[in-house]
């Protein structure tokens, strides 16, 4: 009975040990795909200015001096008794406010948010070019991020400095995702318009490229969940742990009561 026991029990373990490579490696039929399908993939994002983004916008021209109006320097700005140094970083940026738009010198209110970095540009040049024709105009985004949680080598935020991210890019800086991970239900969780939007991707299957959560947003955060396996153990760990603290507990009990006992005797 003994014998038969070991043998479900190694056999299973066997089974199991076999099943994990299944759920770790990425992309599994990318081999069995066909032309037309991957000609569906190859699609492009380019991400757009959003409400509560801080932009830095930057005019230039051959000669600097006619387009220093619209680049006020820090000291412009400067509230009494504080230091230039201490708050030029802030000075240089432009939030965006609730309804997408900024303050810029000279123009005053102009609408950013749902444009591109280089669409938004390109409207402040034509702008601008109502009184200097040949300025250059560079926008960007300073404060896009994502947010990586959950099962990966390197939680936390990640800085995104060109006009967009995968998320294959964000596990890759993240030290991808450790073998505890279900990759099959990865969480991206994203804010569209002060609404919440979730969405799921599953990295084993080559659909993931097609996912309008492949390219991540700013301030998008992305949650790996542990698999079964880790859940598993994690449930045991804490039954073994309350176990053992009972016992402890009875244990201390029955030995008060013994000493109670023996003390009573005598």
């Amino acid at each position: 009975m003994k014998i038969k026991l070991v043998s479900i029990v190694f056999l299973t373990s066997l089974l199991w040990s076999c099943s994990v490579p299944k759920d770790v490696a990425y992309f599994q039929d990318v081999s069995s795909l066909t032309p037309e399908q991957i000609q569906q993939m190859n699609y492009s994002y380019i991400s757009q200015i959003c409400a509560d983004d801080l932009l830095t916008i930057t005019v230039t021209n051959w000669d600097p001096t006619v387009v220093t109006p619209f680049n006020p320097p820090a000291y412009s700005y400067a509230v009494q008794g504080e230091t230039v140094a201490a708050s030029s970083s802030l000075l240089h940026t432009y939030l965006v406010d609730k309804d997408g738009y900024i303050i810029f010198p000279i123009i005053g209110k102009i609408k950013a948010a749902g444009q591109s970095k280089q669409e938004f540009s390109e409207k402040l040049r034509a702008e601008i070019a109502k009184s200097v024709e040949t300025a250059l105009v560079n926008v960007q985004i300073v404060n896009y991020k994502v947010t990586m949680m959950g099962e990966f080598s390197r939680p936390g935020t990640i800085s995104v400095r060109n006009d967009r991210i995968s998320i294959l890019d964000a596990i890759g800086q993240a030290g991808d995702l450790t073998i505890n991970a279900n990759r099959k239900n990865i969480l991206i969780i994203r804010d569209n318009n002060g609404e919440k939007e979730f969405g799921f991707i599953d990295l084993t299957d080559s659909q993931l490229f097609m996912s309008p959560f492949f390219y991540l947003r700013q301030n998008d955060a992305v949650y790996a969940e542990p698999n079964d396996a880790k859940k598993r153990n994690a449930n045991y760990s804490q039954a073994q742990q309350y176990s053992v603290t009972i016992f402890s507990a009875i244990l201390s009990s029955v030995s008060v009561v013994a000493s109670i006992i023996i003390a009573a005797t005598r």
